[in-house]
């Protein structure tokens, strides 16, 4: 199974990213060059453990559909959601905040 990692440094708190990173109008913001859009479950708000979500985008030409399911919430720090319909034969994405002191 492959696993591919990114990581991304941004200069607010770790809270504050982290409601940012379940909120799906910025998530539609945010991709708005392949439409994604969420068209069932929870389609606006912040994302809370055992919510679900559709995604339809465009990928490849492709229009696709992905339903996500929250699992795990640990909030400011992480949080998992797991495909439960979609193009793939699993797909897991765990979201981890970790808050780092920048240095003077």
């Amino acid at each position: 199974m492959p696993i591919i990692k990114h990581k991304q440094f941004i200069q607010a708190p770790v809270d504050v990213c982290f409601d940012l990173a379940r909120n799906v109008e910025i998530h539609t913001k945010t991709t708005a060059k392949t439409k994604e859009k969420a068209i069932d479950g929870v389609t606006q708000g912040l994302l809370e453990k055992g919510d679900t979500v559709t995604w339809e985008a465009t990928h490849f030409g492709i229009k696709q559909r992905l339903t996500a399911k929250i699992i795990h919430m640990e909030k400011p720090t992480v949080f998992v959601d797991v495909m439960v319909k979609g193009a793939f034969s699993s797909f897991t994405h765990t979201h981890q905040f970790i808050e780092k002191k920048v240095g003077r």
